[in-house]
């Protein structure tokens, strides 16, 4: 496979986990955090990051925006529940292995 193909797939996969996440609203950030080390926000920040790399301007809102499909504070006023007991104590006994 030559390098631009490859690259075409990779941005292809990351707009489908991308619009995935957007459709599943009902998947909590902390409970992505507790199962796999990340979550939407990290993706955002490592959205802010390459395109840093590229010379980009981008702020961490901007970058939640595009992950999230709206403002973040719009997306948590819709969406986000309050982490339960049990949620915020799986999230500190994995903190060690989140980025």
């Amino acid at each position: 496979m030559n390098e631009q193909t490859k690259l075409e797939l990779e941005a292809a996969a990351f707009r489908r986990l991308v619009s995935h996440l957007q459709d599943r609203t009902d998947v909590q950030n902390i409970d992505m955090m507790n199962l796999a080390g990340f979550c939407r926000n990290c993706l955002s920040k490592w959205y802010m990051a390459a395109a840093e790399e590229k010379g980009e301007t981008m702020d961490y809102g901007q970058a939640r925006e595009i992950v999230y499909g709206m403002s973040y504070d719009e997306w948590k006023s819709k969406y986000q529940l309050e982490a339960t007991a049990e949620q915020k104590a799986a999230f500190e006994k994995s903190k060690p292995a989140h980025d």
